[in-house]
């Protein structure tokens, strides 16, 4: 689908991201080791212990973090905590796991892989943006929290970031294909793609205090891409 003129808020509406939803899949998919079984009482919950848990994280570090914090700060008692997973390492499972799949998710519903390469480039750009805006505490959790994290995490998170940059290798190597894009080396043009998708997030407070808002910044990192990778719009 071409999100060239798709606002922030139509995107929200349209892909349906908020931290309930995401609860309510995992509650879903946890049924069997979640103790809550009225879904509306868990969602709820698993909401504002995510949400804790991730404002917490930002603020000291995961590590940092105990549970009796995570109890004290969300208002559940440890016990209620107890009912949802059995360990901070099972907790951190369930958040990482769940961002990674998110993010894979809305990347593969919102790009039409029959579409041409320029549409896909500019999509893929304003999806992640528009994605990591809304779940910006999870992006910045995951990306802070990596090397803190077991070698198994570590290989995991690093797993899904090559994943979402091998997305845009795709996409690329299409234009080279069709000769729509001039490309030098796609995987590392494809991490520096990231990598301004990343700063995004990682450094919000800087585009927050020059008024950029997520369209404004989506447009320009297309237009600066575009232009790298010199698409000519006047091919057939």
């Amino acid at each position: 689908m071409d999100m060239k003129k798709q606002t922030f808020e139509a995107f929200k509406h349209m892909a349906r991201v908020s931290m309930e939803e995401i609860c309510r899949e995992i509650f879903v998919e946890n049924q069997a080791s979640i103790k809550i079984k009225k879904q509306a009482v868990a969602v709820k919950n698993l909401a504002n212990i995510f949400d804790t848990a991730l404002t917490l994280s930002n603020e000291k570090g995961f590590q940092s973090m105990s549970l009796r914090d995570l109890s004290r700060t969300s208002g559940l008692s440890m016990g209620a905590l107890y009912s949802y997973f059995t360990s901070k390492e099972e907790l951190l499972e369930m958040i990482q796991n769940q961002g990674r799949r998110l993010t894979r998710k809305v990347l593969t519903e919102q790009i039409d892989p029959d579409a041409p390469p320029e549409e896909m480039l500019r999509t893929a750009i304003r999806t992640h943006l528009y994605l990591t805006e809304i779940m910006q505490k999870w992006f910045y959790f995951s990306y802070m929290e990596t090397k803190n994290l077991n070698k198994f995490q570590q290989k995991k998170s690093i797993e899904g970031e090559l994943e979402t940059e091998q997305v845009f290798v795709d996409i690329l190597e299409k234009g080279i294909r069709m000769h729509r894009f001039s490309v030098l080396n796609s995987v590392l043009t494809a991490a520096m793609i990231k990598a301004m998708l990343q700063d995004w997030y990682v450094k919000r407070w800087k585009y927050a205090r020059r008024q950029v808002s997520v369209e404004d910044y989506a447009e320009f990192v297309i237009e600066f891409i575009e232009s790298a990778l010199k698409v000519d719009y006047d091919q057939p």
